[in-house]
Order: structure tokens, then sequence, then C-alpha cells
């Protein structure tokens, strides 16, 4: 009697093999991707600033220098690039245990007066008002935008501060920024903390953040 001929497609010894091989494989995928992810997203130091080598996540002291974005052509999208050293409250020269308690109080801020209840960082948050992931390069803060003017301030990061601590002497939109109680010292630290977050390199993301400033001011705290 012969034997009978068994498909492989349904022969359960086969769909258990390749379930083992398909899982193993993923498991080891997920181990690689995990390490990568974290070389990709660790801060970067001083030293990588001064020797102007490239991190997605530069280091703290990255707010003593200019930063920009531009094309690149081979990414599709406008990546960060960070310049020529920049005066941040009057100074070029901040320690990096400086500008780290400086960041690492801005973000506490951020927590602490809940920007995310109405603003989006780095993707997460709410919708009311504009994602604040760049929001250090929106041209209203500019020299050829309103807000130097509307709060008397000669630097973009002074006019920030004043802004943030006094939201409702500027009126800026409809979906006025209540006022919160931001302290000189805690708007500091948030202005540096939004200008770190400007130079963290996003893959493109939010896309459309070059047209947030259509009408001056969409951009930077307040808009459609």
């Amino acid at each position: 009697m012969s034997k009978k001929v068994v498909s492989v497609w349904t022969s359960i010894p086969f769909w258990r093999r390749s379930a083992a091989w398909v899982t193993g494989f993923a498991s080891i995928l997920l181990i690689w991707l995990t390490f990568d992810s974290m070389g990709q997203i660790s801060m970067g130091t001083d030293e990588d600033l001064k020797a102007g080598v490239t991190k997605r996540v530069p280091g703290p002291t990255v707010i003593n220098y200019k930063i920009t974005y531009e094309m690149d052509t081979k990414r599709g999208h406008e990546v960060p690039v960070i310049g020529e050293k920049e005066k941040f409250f009057g100074r070029d020269d901040w320690s990096e245990e400086e500008a780290r308690e400086l960041l690492h109080l801005g973000k506490l801020g951020s927590q602490a007066k809940n920007c995310m209840n109405c603003h989006t960082l780095l993707g997460n948050g709410a919708y009311y008002a504009p994602d604040l992931t760049k929001s250090w390069l929106d041209p209203a803060w500019g020299p050829n935008g309103p807000y130097l003017g509307m709060t008397n301030s000669a630097t973009k990061e002074e006019a920030m501060s004043k802004f943030l601590q006094n939201p409702s002497q500027y009126p800026t939109h409809q979906r006025m920024m209540p006022n919160l109680g931001i302290t000189e010292k805690e708007a500091m630290g948030l202005v540096a903390f939004l200008k770190h977050m400007s130079s963290i390199d996003t893959n493109g993301f939010p896309r459309n953040f070059g047209r947030m400033s259509s009408d001056g001011v969409t951009g930077a705290i307040h808009g459609k």
C-alpha cells in the first residue's frame, strides 16, 4: 500500500519550524534595532560640537551655537545645521554642566506647566496650539518678525522669555496663551529647552513647520 503524500503546507512540523525561525530572526532584529536606536537618540557632548561631529541629539551646549535648517536633497527634507557661535542670553560660553542644568530646568518647566495640554512636542501632546518642536526657528521671533518690537527686546531669546512670563501682554491670536506664572529663571530654561529641541534631527518632522508662520505668529506659540 503506497504512502499518502502530505503537502508541506499542511505539515504541522513545517509550520512549527517556520514559526521558530521567524521568531528567532525577529528577536535578533529587534535587539539590533534597539541598540541602533539607543545610539541614534543618545545625546552628544560638547566635544562633539567643537569637533563638528553631527549627532541626531546634539549636546546641551548647542545653545552656544546658531541653528538653521537646510534642505538635504538625498534625504528629501530639511535637516538641522549647527553653525558658528551665537550668544544666548548674552553668553556663548555656557559650560556643559550649566547648559545641562538649564535644559533640565526647561524640561521640568514644560512638564510642570503642562505645555502638552495645548501644544505638541516631538509628536506628543495636543493640537489646540501649534507644535513647538521647531518654534525656535520661527521667523516671527527673528530680526524681521513682530516680536522683538512688540516685547521691546534686542534678541530672540529675550523676546521669547518676556512672552512666556506675560503672554497676556502680547496679543497674538484668538487662542491666547494663559498666564501660567512662569518666572524669569523658568522662562530662561524653557527657551533653552526649545532651542535645543530645534537642533534635534527629527527626520523631517514636522513636515510643515516651515509654513507655520504664514501670519508671522502661528508657528511660534499660538495660532492655527
